[in-house]
């Protein structure tokens, strides 16, 4: 028994938490607004920002898999566009641009 409450005195560092446990201490801070949609990258910067802790920022993130999933979305709808209109070489390329953006959201995802 002793152990349990010296394990649950101790506090896990953010990054260690779950996204569920995230979303659960978010919930009781204030200034925190749509928890539910964050995922756990996100969360941790709110409470972080929230708490008023530093972040310390291990690299620049400027990729953003969100929005290089909505630019994949409109070049699809382009690419289809062009195939109705029987262009075959702007095809081509819309579907080599389409690639390289798929590739880049998985590295990113993979170095997170």
């Amino acid at each position: 028994m002793a152990t349990k409450e010296k394990k649950e005195k101790k506090e896990k560092p953010l990054d260690k938490m779950t996204a569920k446990e995230l979303r659960e201490m978010a919930l009781g801070m204030e200034g925190i607004v749509g928890v539910h949609a964050m995922n756990k990258s996100e969360l941790v910067a709110a409470i972080k920002e929230a708490q008023g802790v530093e972040g310390e920022k291990k690299r620049d993130k400027s990729v953003d898999v969100r929005s290089i999933k909505k630019k994949i979305r409109e070049l699809r709808s382009q690419k289809e566009a062009m195939r109705e209109a029987g262009e075959k070489g702007k095809v081509q390329i819309l579907r080599k641009k389409i690639n390289r953006l798929k590739k880049k959201t998985r590295r990113a995802t993979k170095a997170a």
